[in-house]
């Protein structure tokens, strides 16, 4: 049985008016599984004047009662771990284990947005001048929203809302099209933690919710994550009307590997983080630098046959190593890469186009595919491919390995794999890239740092949760004071100093 989904404004499910859906589909079998309302620009703003009329009641919270709420939804996060799992493997097709990692790590940000009594404290300065005090104060922004991607429907949103609404904002959430379930449960368990009604609300849409999020008068920030061409877009047409606009984007990760690595170790990370969640992430590995022939040869020999050796089973399957790729059209793409890079020149040593698994041949699998000897000229170098697929770029020495991913399009996440400390410290200070990694394959900061790239992987100055988070979802205002013990006749003209 299809299920027409809904959207979640208000504190309740409201049934999509538009008479426009996209199906939602189960990637290991094809099938389709629920049907995805598309909300117009009424909608959109309808959800608003919600959030709107929320505001200044959970504005007025005082942040310790803010952070009960987020506790509370700590715990029920915990309760309903397994159950929010299935439902995300369902409609992404990540395995459950990587579906949990995904909501952990979400459930992190809301454990550091917990200590938001702290977090938004400003500062005071005692006798400034004379009988003057000075004191900032961090103030919520309104109604925000955040528009997030398919590869992680638990985690981003949660990056999202979890340092806004703790900051006393209100959050209007575009969750992808393709597998919104879980967002919309999120907004179930918030009510149930004890936000208001209004305070977390949950529009699906397509490019007309996304407009309307980026033109609406009422919205004063917005954050997203998707990929370059989008989020280019987002931050040009956002900032165009007056909004502070966070915006990731795409990438391609680079491991640097030197001749002293351990390999072991290596391959282990490598095939985790390549074809870990069939390489749907922004923060996976999938261009392996290995810095010498010899070098080269090594990663090779060890790596081809754990390749070939990936267990590829449904998102149920306890044993699978990845499960389907999130829908037929992206599977597609992802093929199309293979195809061309074998036309540019690429060497295929592990080829997955022809993996069917038994019983499930409508689903979007995929094997694991590797290439050697793929160059910086080619495209599917140069742009990210999003899948399971490993690419081999060979260098010559630590200045031409430590050179790819500076001059790369995407600056988001890089490795390096070494025993030398000094190789390890002069890279780090070297790469343009916004997280680095030394013999850590997916540098992902935890909560109470920052996530964000560079380059065409991140438009706007501020990243993602962590002390940036609360800068961006908040504004500061500034109050100077004097509390004279007499007034002095005479005004002044003279701009004041503290001399």
């Amino acid at each position: 049985m299809v299920k027409e989904l809904t959207h979640f404004i208000g504190g309740k499910h409201v049934k999509g008016t538009s008479g426009r859906f996209l199906d939602v589909t189960n990637p290991n079998t094809g099938e389709i599984t629920a049907r995805t309302p598309l909300a117009t620009t009424a909608e959109l703003r309808a959800a608003v004047e919600v959030a709107a009329k929320a505001f200044p009641g959970w504005a007025a919270t005082n942040p310790q009662r803010r952070a009960r709420v987020m506790f509370e939804f700590k715990r029920l996060l915990e309760t309903n771990m397994q159950e929010l799992a299935e439902l995300l493997s369902s409609e992404h097709g990540k395995v459950v284990a990587d579906s949990k990692g995904d909501i952990q790590r979400g459930l992190e940000v809301i454990e550091f947005a917990c200590g938001i009594p702290h977090l938004q404290k400003g500062e005071f300065t005692e006798g400034a001048g004379p009988g003057i005090d000075m004191y900032s104060m961090r103030q919520p922004l309104g109604v925000v929203a955040g528009i997030t991607p398919f590869n992680f429907p638990a985690m981003i949103p949660m990056w999202m809302f979890g340092v806004a609404i703790a900051c006393g904002n209100t959050f209007i959430l575009k969750p992808s099209e393709k597998d919104p379930s879980v967002p919309l449960r999120l907004a179930e368990l918030f009510l149930e933690a004890g936000a208001p009604e209004g305070v977390l609300n949950v529009v699906n849409g397509d490019k007309e919710a996304v407009d309307a999020i980026l033109t609406d008068p009422t919205i004063p920030a917005v954050s997203f994550v998707g990929s370059s061409a989008i989020a280019q877009y987002i931050y040009a047409t956002g900032a165009a009307h007056g909004k502070r606009v966070q915006a990731m984007g795409g990438a391609k990760n680079h491991a640097i590997i030197m001749p002293d690595a351990d390999m072991d170790q290596v391959v282990n990370d490598l095939i985790g983080s390549a074809y870990g969640s069939a390489g749907e992430r922004c923060m996976a590995l999938p261009v392996a630098v290995p810095v010498g022939d010899e070098t080269a040869e090594r990663l090779i020999e060890k790596l081809v046959p754990r390749v070939q050796a990936l267990k590829i089973g449904i998102s149920t399957a306890a044993d699978s190593d990845y499960g389907p790729l999130v829908t037929q059209a992206h599977l597609d793409k992802v093929k199309g890469y293979i195809d061309l890079a074998e036309k540019e020149g690429a060497k295929l040593l592990v080829d997955g186009r022809g993996f069917k698994l038994q019983g499930y041949e409508k689903g979007f699998f995929l094997g694991g595919t590797l290439f050697d000897n793929v160059t910086p000229d080619m495209t599917t170098y140069r742009e990210e491919i999003f899948g399971p697929v490993l690419q081999i770029v060979r260098a010559k020495n630590f200045d031409e390995a430590a050179e790819l991913p500076t001059k790369h399009q995407y600056g988001n996440g890089v490795a390096i794999f070494t025993r030398d400390g000094d190789a390890a410290r002069t890279f780090a200070s070297r790469v343009q890239v916004g997280m680095v990694g030394i013999n850590v394959p997916i540098p992902v900061p935890l909560a109470y740092h920052s996530f964000g790239g560079w380059k065409r992987s991140a438009f706007g100055d501020t990243n993602q949760h962590g002390t940036e988070g609360v800068k961006f979802w908040t504004k500061v205002k500034t109050v100077t004071s004097r509390w004279p013990s007499g007034l002095k006749e005479g005004s002044s003209f003279v701009i004041p100093t503290m001399g």
